[in-house]
């Protein structure tokens, strides 16, 4: 892994996250998120069985331990006290499972996230010994609180969970990334790839994503496009961009020793 993402400090070699909600069955859930590459997969405790509901399909049957980091979330969590219970929960079910990822959301309409209870549950989890990687508005502010408090990844939203409007304001998304010293992952609202694409050139360290492979008409192949795109994102990054220059132009090919034309 000559690029790796670190976090919490595991190294991992996708930069894909994805999540395993609304696919039509485990089968397809677990064909689509081989063919994205994601080492990290989320799981809605509240929502997906992991163990709690013994003799019921469990997703951790086609998901591995073994060949997957589970991430448990607090999905469907609209207070700190709720949150922090479901990844108690989570703890529990996974042995003792630390690496977490924290949504205390503020209304069941946006599913935009309640940032004074995040602030608190996350102030609250930490303590606990649990490594926080925290949902949060596009806040740089708020962003650097969560940082304060000991998280280890901020997970800033694009545009409304499961929209897939893309990216709104890559402004300020750079402008997370460029105070941050922990991991910035781009999490909800992505789309299709191009957004993916963006969050990485962008400079940010990942891309969460559930709905949009999930619900796609080809879930499987928009997997592997994602995987591509966040690939390829980070690579450009990386790279660097040529400048921009508006109303300039600059021609690629030489503008000297033209055929045909006239010698001084």
């Amino acid at each position: 892994m000559k690029d790796p993402l670190i976090i919490a400090g595991k190294t991992y070699a996708s930069r894909l996250l994805v999540g395993t909600g609304k696919y039509r069955d485990l089968e397809e859930t677990r064909v689509a998120i081989e063919a994205s590459g994601a080492e990290i997969v989320t799981v809605a405790v509240r929502r997906t069985n992991i163990g709690q509901e013994p003799g019921q399909p469990n997703l951790l049957d086609v998901l591995p331990l073994s060949r997957y980091t589970i991430l448990p979330n607090s999905a469907g969590c609209f207070t700190a006290d709720e949150a922090v219970r479901t990844l108690r929960l989570a703890r529990e079910l996974l042995d003792g499972h630390s690496l977490v990822k924290l949504e205390v959301l503020g209304d069941s309409n946006t599913l935009f996230p309640n940032m004074p209870e995040t602030l608190k549950a996350a102030d609250i989890l930490v303590r606990d010994g649990f490594q926080v990687m925290a949902y949060c508005s596009d806040d740089p502010i708020l962003a650097r609180m969560l940082e304060d408090l000991g998280c280890v990844a901020i997970m800033p939203l694009a545009s409304l969970i499961g929209s897939g409007m893309g990216i709104l304001n890559p402004w300020v998304l750079s402008l997370i990334r460029s105070q941050a010293k922990i991991p910035v992952l781009v999490d909800a609202g992505v789309g299709t790839a191009s957004d993916a694409a963006i969050a990485m050139e962008l400079g940010c360290d990942g891309v969460l994503m559930n709905t949009a492979i999930a619900l796609a008409r080809d879930p499987v192949l928009m997997a592997d496009a994602m995987k591509r795109a966040v690939m390829a994102g980070r690579e450009a990054f990386l790279a660097g961009r040529m400048p921009k220059k508006p109303y300039v132009a600059s021609p690629s090919s030489p503008t000297t020793g033209l055929i045909g034309s006239l010698a001084p």
